[in-house]
């Protein structure tokens, strides 16, 4: 899975910290997930703790977006085979399935790309009726990939607004607040156009704690955010949008235009929603693979979100207290977190948040004379815009020229030439960042 394993295995301890890595990725990957949570048996579909007659319906649909989102497709033929009858889903990294169409689309920025394959999913959303069971594939990532612009938006006003608030460092929460009112899909509606359909979302989180209003901006799930906390959204952060996007943002503010779906509406009838995986699942693989190399885990937070490099600060911290004092744990051990964490964009530099968080532990692990190793990844394979899933380092990545390159957020540059880079190439999943720091041997 890391192709420049050979080189950034420099000691045991570092390949232990790759072992771990590789092992949260593995199990957050679509076809481990579905094949140890949903079931066929007769005709009775089991998925988490539901069972769902098939003889109740018929037509069986797939529909849905995001990263993983072709991976989780061929998941579900694998186990479903026959019984599904078409469907769609747009994604980064598509894969080859049979009775599933596959879009590939654009990502962390919408494009025509992505509007003409949503345009697919949503016509036939619309044509599912009370005798269809539709599996919502609803995974990170489906925010960008599933794009349907309200109407008077346009793709290129998505755009600028989407690229504003990354660069500013807003939430995905605060993003997806936005992105929900500038949609006709996001925000509960999917599940408008899919009603009366019964619909199973089959989720794959990549949000800190799991809000379904907040997946892929909650396409199947009720949302509680309005018109005037998206405009309060873009005065926070100083965004100057489009035109088009004022216009529609202030109609709704003055109650010219519905709201979107909230948890009082009867679209949701019909609607299951069920988390298969998040970032809980690659951390505690991670962390069984640590325990066997020896070193006892202990998972600092799976929520931890914020700026990368304070992060890297202060788990580097951490690390350093138990060497000195062996509180809160005596070496060897595993300290493991996962979450999502951001980078607020003010130099010229190339990165993303998890080099940030690498390199800024890097320059904070003085004098622990190599024995602690740092690694961090978007499990997805795609840290920020950058090619590279995050990195592997030591203390030895310290130092001014490390330093310059954090204030200049140019922590790729700097890594790569380091060998410090993780390289995986798109995984097919997406539980968001997973974290792994070791400490002693």
């Amino acid at each position: 899975m890391i192709r420049n394993r050979d080189a950034l295995a420099r000691t045991p301890t570092h390949g232990v910290a790759l072992d771990a890595i590789e092992a949260g990725i593995e199990a957050a990957h679509p076809e481990t997930v579905v094949t140890e949570t949903v079931s066929l048996s007769g005709d009775t579909l089991s998925i988490a703790d539901e069972r769902y007659d098939l003889d109740s319906f018929e037509r069986v649909l797939v529909l849905g977006g995001g990263k993983p989102a072709g991976a989780v497709a061929a998941a579900l033929e694998a186990v479903l085979g026959e019984r599904i009858d078409g469907g769609a889903v747009v994604t980064a990294t598509p894969v080859e399935t049979n009775r599933v169409t596959v879009h590939e689309g654009t990502h962390p920025l919408p494009s025509e790309a992505n509007v003409r394959a949503t345009s697919d999913v949503l016509d036939r959303a619309r044509r599912a009726d009370e005798d269809t069971l539709v599996l919502a594939v609803i995974t990170g990532g489906a925010s960008a990939l599933l794009s349907a612009p309200a109407e008077g938006v346009t793709i290129e006003d998505l755009c600028a607004v989407t690229d504003g608030l990354l660069d500013a460092g807003a939430t995905i929460a605060e993003l997806n607040a936005v992105r929900k009112h500038l949609s006709r899909l996001k925000g509960g509606q999917l599940a408008r156009e899919l009603a009366p359909a019964m619909t199973v979302g089959v989720v794959f989180s990549d949000v800190v704690g799991n809000p379904l209003a907040v997946v892929a901006s909650g396409p199947t799930a009720p949302d509680s955010s309005t018109y005037a906390e998206a405009v309060a959204v873009l005065d926070r952060y100083d965004i100057d949008p489009p035109a088009a996007v004022c216009e529609r943002l202030g109609a709704g503010t003055a109650g010219d235009r519905p709201e979107t779906p909230d948890p009082d509406s009867a679209v949701f009838d019909g609607v299951d929603n069920h988390v298969l995986a998040d970032g809980q699942t690659a951390v505690d693989a991670a962390a069984a693979v640590c325990a066997d190399a020896g070193y006892e885990p202990v998972v600092l937070s799976t929520r931890v979100e914020g700026e990368a490099r304070e992060a890297g600060r202060r788990q580097a911290a951490i690390a350093r207290e138990c060497l000195v004092t062996d509180d809160p744990v005596a070496p060897p051990v595993g300290l493991l977190s996962g979450g999502e964490t951001t980078v607020t964009v003010t130099g010229d530099g190339d990165g993303g948040p998890n080099q940030e968080f690498a390199l800024a532990a890097g320059c904070n692990l003085d004098e622990t004379a190599g024995r602690v190793v740092v690694g961090s990844v978007d499990t997805d394979g795609v840290d920020g815009a950058s090619e590279a899933a995050g990195a592997l380092v030591e203390e030895t990545v310290g130092g001014q020229a490390a330093r310059e390159a954090l204030a200049d957020n140019d922590s790729e540059t700097f890594l790569r030439g380091q060998d410090r880079l993780i390289e995986t190439g798109p995984t097919g999943t997406n539980v968001n960042d997973l974290r792994v720091l070791l400490v002693g041997e």
